[in-house]
């Protein structure tokens, strides 16, 4: 076996936002239910069956979404740069990645989906995340790639709710 080398392009999706950058932050973390690090660990622990784990994911994620992570990234970057808002985010669905990680376990590369949500110089605010599809679908798996699409639905119908252009 050797190393492989794929290159493939992503798609960013820079996307403008009308609210200020607080208000727009409240309204993701709103429509996108952080998951508690407990839920996790009781998860592995009980050893539901998957159908039980698909259901409870399903009731908590409004756009099909989870916040797994986050991180103030401006309050850090302020110690070496003016202070600019930037909240970092991992968001995902581990009953869809398991769509995908079923046939390439390497696609946890990209799941979740990291996103930003920060003010630019100007003081304008904006979303970005790279498009599914264009991660995914580096894997060359038909199966995977079609997770990769549907995740740019759920993308978009998340955008349309938070009042977003959708791209």
């Amino acid at each position: 076996m050797s190393v492989r080398r794929v290159a493939h392009e992503a798609v960013r999706l820079e996307v403008p936002v009308a609210a200020p950058f607080a208000q727009f932050r409240a309204r993701y973390e709103e429509a996108v239910p952080k998951l508690p690090g407990d839920e996790l660990a009781r998860l592995v622990a009980e050893s539901p069956s998957w159908t039980e784990v698909r259901a409870a994911a399903d009731a908590s994620t409004p756009f099909g979404f989870l916040r797994y992570w986050q991180t103030d990234v401006g309050a850090l970057m302020s110690l070496a740069a003016p202070a600019r808002p930037c909240t970092e985010y991992l968001m995902g669905n581990h009953t869809i990645a398991q769509r995908m990680f079923v046939h390439q376990p390497g696609v946890m590369l990209y799941a979740p989906l990291r996103t930003t949500i920060h003010e630019d110089a100007d003081g304008a605010t904006w979303f970005t995340v790279d498009l599914p599809s264009s991660r995914f679908g580096s894997f060359g798996n038909p199966a995977v790639t079609a997770v990769g699409r549907e995740l740019d639905d759920k993308v978009a119908a998340l955008l349309e709710h938070l009042d977003a252009p959708v791209a």
